[in-house]
């Protein structure tokens, strides 16, 4: 290529991965039972995490209109609260509430991420379109416009994710989050092919976070906002694309300026497959324990292991955890924490909590629980280390398990049994016995919150697939609001 060449203003075609995102937005049609299925699960997950982090003011205290008072009656709900607020504010307040306890699905790949986040914006935009239709008189979306939203974001937050590694640049999952959110967001406006194009060229063109409030020695709570942030932003784009804002063809490729040489080394995203409905199919849940997904399998050790420790923590010469390579670089994490976001993202804590206590809630990262001297006293006899064979299962795609071992050593030479756990309850393999805990979760997260009138039809309509998909987005969402 010339310099005449890159000094050219002839504008290019679309990137290649703009078009493919835009396309499957566009055109395809989702088939898949089991995606809807799992979708619908999905959804009452994901709304129980949501409920569950009312509880905690450091996430209620983010929640409402960006400035006081700028509320929108009419506007997009935020389940929970009596929030009525434009749908970019409305996203970020579900996004946020989603993400805050590390307690909603994940997808683990070379990229790893929590694409369920994107159901702030899809939530949010849709109660907010749907209450505009029922006042001019039109039909609202209905929740399988919902369903099948979250299928397509999960799809393209995932299939982004399965050969290509943001992380190992320094950035967050979260742009993914962004990205997929742009995407269905402005379809969902009405948005055409090129516009849905232009929408995800912005998407791409903010770059990304840093990864720098996930890692010691500054992790911290924007942790559990950044997808909420994400996924606003997306709604956001979605808006400014939908005004007839151009786009950015070459947001990816452009020499020098684009996001490829910027951000990615110089090197152009790999795919080993297309956009179907592949990732909600496999989806993992974090049902049991609100822990970051890594250490899923440890913590079901460590409750195995509860009995045979509990009454001799005093005796205690090391224990050994073996864990895939991602949960090496992640969350295997020594020295003081600082908060709850350092504590759910350090799997010797993680472990050490239901060995001493036979549980683990979110409660358990809060100070009140961390200050127990015998968790640190624990953490500090724990040596972590990779077991090739987890990585291996880890990363092979018939398989995408996450294994984790533990075994206790004791003064006295004797040893606990070496317990592990290939893959977690939420696990597509563990389908039939994680689902009715799956059930159990939404009914515990949401039926205190509500109205006794509430709960019983909100729970009425998710034990029917047909009935729920059936339902006006707007009488919905009238289920959830306080």
């Amino acid at each position: 290529m010339s310099a005449n060449d890159l000094c050219s203003a002839a504008r290019p075609e679309p990137d290649q991965v703009l078009v493919d995102i835009a396309d499957y937005v566009c055109n395809t049609t989702i088939d898949s039972d089991l995606a809807y299925e799992t979708a619908h699960y999905c959804l009452m997950d994901t709304l129980a995490c949501g409920f569950q982090a009312l509880d905690y003011p450091a996430c209620t205290k983010l929640l409402g209109p960006v400035v006081p008072g700028a509320t929108l009656p009419g506007g997009a709900r935020v389940p929970g609260t009596s929030y009525e607020l434009e749908p970019v504010a409305g996203a970020f307040n579900i996004g946020t509430m989603i993400r805050w306890l590390d307690f909603n699905d994940t997808w683990l790949a070379a990229e790893w991420g929590h694409p369920s986040d994107n159901l702030g914006g899809i939530l949010a935009t849709a109660d907010y379109l749907s209450r505009i239709a029922r006042a001019r008189g039109k039909d609202p979306l209905t929740m399988h416009d919902v369903l099948t939203a979250m299928i397509k974001a999960h799809e393209i937050q995932g299939v982004l994710a399965l050969e290509n590694s943001y992380n190992r640049v320094g950035l967050d999952h979260v742009l993914l989050v962004r990205v997929a959110t742009t995407a269905v967001v402005t379809r969902m406006l009405g948005g055409d092919r090129d516009r849905v194009i232009n929408a995800v060229s912005h998407a791409w063109l903010d770059g990304c976070a840093l990864r720098t409030y996930r890692h010691a020695p500054n992790t911290g709570s924007r942790k559990s906002w950044a997808a909420g942030d994400a996924t606003s932003r997306g709604v956001r784009l979605a808006l400014i694309a939908m005004t007839g804002e151009m786009g950015y063809p070459s947001a990816l490729t452009a020499q020098t300026w684009g996001y490829y040489d910027v951000l990615f080394k110089g090197q152009p995203f790999k795919f080993s497959q297309g956009y179907g409905s592949y990732v909600m199919e496999n989806i993992l849940f974090k049902i049991s324990y609100p822990a970051e997904f890594h250490a899923q399998t440890a913590v079901e050790a460590a409750m195995t292991l509860h009995p045979q420790v509990k009454e001799r923590l005093d005796d205690i010469d090391k224990v050994v955890i073996e864990t895939q390579q991602p949960a090496m670089r992640i969350i295997d994490k020594t020295g003081p924490l600082d908060n709850p976001a350092d504590r759910d993202h350090c799997i010797q804590y993680m472990a050490a909590v239901p060995m001493i206590f036979g549980r683990l809630t979110a409660a358990d990262y809060e100070d009140a629980v961390a200050g127990d001297p015998r968790i640190d006293q624990m953490r500090s006899k724990m040596v972590v280390r990779e077991n090739t064979d987890f990585t291996k299962d880890y990363f092979d795609p018939e398989k995408r398990y996450i294994g984790n071992a533990i075994q206790v050593f004791f003064n006295d030479g004797s040893k606990t049994d070496r317990v592990a756990v290939d893959f977690p309850i939420g696990h597509r393999q563990r389908r039939d016995e994680g689902i009715p805990q799956l059930k159990k979760k939404f009914a515990s997260s949401v039926s205190t919150r509500l109205q006794q009138g509430q709960w019983k039809e909100l729970d009425r309509l998710c034990a029917n697939r047909d009935k729920l998909a059936a339902t006006a987005v707007d009488d919905f969402m009238a289920l959830l609001v306080v």
